[in-house]
């Protein structure tokens, strides 16, 4: 999608601080973090949200989990813990609409988380 922030991310065509590449995935420092380390993991495949996969995704949702995974240990923070975020929609509090693996950790996370 030409006007997706997160398509021309993935694209090269706007600058980012890459921590991973695959060929399904890229994984970057998020610009506005909200902990020490907050790293997006996104399909290279625009995908506007979780309500648009379906079975045949199944594999690239467990591919994001594991990039996300490997992510943090490669952050340093897979040892003390982290978490995982996927906001789905307006009310769910998604606002770049290109599905988005939000992994945070390098504090101790609050539940509930808002």
């Amino acid at each position: 999608m030409s006007d997706c922030i997160f398509c021309k991310i993935a694209e090269k065509k706007i600058p980012s601080k890459i921590v991973h590449e695959d060929d399904k995935t890229v994984a970057f420092d998020d610009v506005n973090p909200q902990a020490p380390t907050h790293v997006l993991v996104i399909p290279k495949r625009h995908v506007a949200s979780l309500t648009e996969m379906n079975e045949v995704d199944a594999g690239l949702l467990g591919h994001l989990m594991l990039t996300g995974s490997k992510v943090a240990k490669l952050k340093g923070i897979a040892e003390g813990g982290y978490r995982f975020v996927i906001n789905t929609g307006r009310n769910g509090g998604q606002t770049v609409f290109h599905l988005h693996l939000h992994i945070l950790g390098g504090r101790p996370m609050h539940w509930p988380p808002g």
